[in-house]
């Protein structure tokens, strides 16, 4: 997806919404963590991203004993991935301190991030998210703390230069850790499948890492609110932590903020006082329709229906707006719909599907809000039969997209998801889906993944549902990996929607899911 400046759009600063958001505001955990070790991280071929992290020779219990001069390190392993601040004590040994101590710190999620600094960057997102600092210090001893939160399991700390005449010696590693769930109080999955364990092992610390003060996307990189992320964020929640206030929160945020013609953005910067991003995608802003539908539905809390259904009303009813004469979904360039980072498909067909899945969230909150449902109901059947008269070839038994009638798999899934067609032919589409479309590639992130997933539980072919889960997130967990990744192509592993390893998410918020789809559909 291209960046998207709209910078003349005005948004709503809806007060009371925003102040129940606050009153929902997480009180965040702390642990102290210590590292377990001490580690070199060293070019691996056979690793899929290249790097791997080996045991020292140097030994953690005696780190204090070390001393580091011009061009040496030492890097930290934590055991496990983590989210806040790290401190260490420095000391100074040798000569009276003749300089001040140049110090480079590289944080990572992953060896590779380790592992290619010092490369040049050729990502297009801003290289301030790397994840390291230089740092001066004047005066020794003295005990560093980081100021920035940091995502990461590996800390390499660097001597650019201190002075012949002195050397630095660290001591009291520390890593203070944070997060507004508390991964104990959440019983292990036993499928009796020891690689399904270990994957919903990893996709709690995922969704754990990922709740802070909001549902954040990825703890390392954007740190935000993000719409998509979210409405999946709370799916494995609910299975898991059972944290719903921090999706009210969440929810209350982007009802709080939406513009003044009333679109929701695609996500929120909460660093600060909420601000909402000028960026918009289709599918996102008809997404805070089935997030609240979801979030009704598991807590029966109608006075956030209440609340917030206005808000669910002008999704859809601006992306009703987008039907032509023929009850079809004509795109707008102004709100892209996102899918998958993969942009090698039409989307024309999957954003009919989601309009038609939101429409049927919408019409039971409607219900439940005591507003007439007939018409959004009549708009339904419309769109179901646009959907099968125009967009379904019976012939070849696919759904097609845009001019050149393309076949994709993005859009069998978003129809199956949608229920455009009876629940037995949704089953020969998956059927059909399997035959011809699998194994799957092309597919860049876990979040499409988690509905192609999805789309075979629903049409009761569970074997291969669990397969795709083995096949793709199980991959991830044969790299040792604490965390799921925001992007991952099995058949391209060294794949970056940004141009650059170093600068992918390693723990991201939709990838978090299977600890839903196998609680939910298996367990």
């Amino acid at each position: 997806m291209e960046f998207q400046t709209n910078t003349a759009i005005e948004f709503n600063r809806h007060t009371n919404l925003i102040e129940k958001a606050n009153a929902n505001r997480p009180h965040l955990i702390y642990h102290k963590v210590k590292p377990t070790r001490l580690v070199d991280i060293i070019a691996d071929p056979s690793s899929a991203l290249g790097y791997t992290a080996k045991q020292a020779d140097l030994s953690l219990s005696n780190l204090s004993t070390y001393q580091f001069g011009k061009g040496d390190s030492v890097t930290l392993d934590l055991g496990n991935h983590e989210v806040g601040h790290f401190s260490i004590h420095i000391n100074a040994c040798g000569s009276p301190m003749d300089s001040p101590l140049y110090l480079h710190i590289i944080v990572g999620e992953l060896p590779v991030e380790i592992g290619v600094n010092g490369e040049p960057y050729q990502g297009i997102l801003s290289q301030s998210w790397l994840a390291e600092e230089f740092i001066h210090i004047d005066k020794l001893p003295t005990t560093l703390t980081l100021p920035r939160r940091y995502a990461c399991r590996y800390i390499k700390l660097e001597v650019i230069d201190s002075s012949p005449k002195w050397k630095a010696q660290f001591s009291h590693p520390e890593f203070i850790s944070e997060s507004a769930a508390d991964i104990s109080t959440v019983a292990p999955l036993e499928t009796g499948d020891r690689l399904l364990d270990r994957i919903d092992e990893v996709s709690l610390k995922t969704l754990h890492d990922c709740m802070q003060d909001v549902f954040e996307d990825g703890p390392k990189r954007d740190r935000r609110l993000w719409i998509g992320d979210l409405r999946l964020q709370a799916l494995a929640n609910y299975e898991t932590f059972d944290n719903t206030d921090l999706v009210k929160r969440c929810l209350y945020l982007f009802g709080g903020l939406n513009t003044k013609d009333g679109w929701i953005s695609t996500n929120i910067f909460t660093q600060n006082d909420p601000v909402p991003d000028d960026t918009f995608f289709f599918d996102y802003s008809l997404f805070f329709i089935d997030t609240l539908a979801d979030y009704v539905e598991h807590t029966k809390d109608y006075a956030t229906l209440n609340d917030l259904y206005p808000i669910a009303k002008l999704q859809m009813d601006q992306a009703l707006k987008l039907v032509d004469s023929h009850d079809l979904v004509v795109l707008d360039p102004n709100r892209p719909t996102f899918v998958d980072w993969s942009m090698d498909f039409d989307r024309s067909t999957c954003a009919q599907a989601i309009l038609i899945y939101t429409l049927r969230h919408f019409i039971k909150l409607t219900a439940e809000s005591d507003q007439p449902v007939a018409p959004y109901n009549a708009i339904l059947k419309r769109l179901n039969q646009s959907a099968q008269t125009y967009l379904f070839d019976d012939k070849q038994g696919f759904f097609i997209s845009g001019p050149d009638k393309e076949i994709n798999l993005a859009s069998q899934i978003w129809m199956v998801l949608a229920h455009t067609l009876t629940d037995s032919e949704n089953v020969t589409l998956m059927k059909n889906v399997q035959k011809t479309m699998f194994p799957v590639t092309g597919i860049a992130t876990p979040y499409f993944y988690h509905h192609i997933v999805e789309a075979l539980f629903i049409t009761n072919f569970k074997s291969a549902g669990i397969n795709l889960i083995k096949h793709y997130w199980g991959k991830m967990v044969q790299e040792n990996t604490d965390t799921f990744w925001e992007a991952f192509k099995p058949e391209d592993p060294a794949f970056s929607p940004y141009g650059d390893l170093a600068i992918n998410s390693y723990c991201h918020a939709w990838s978090c899911t299977p600890a839903y789809l196998l609680r939910k559909y298996i367990n």
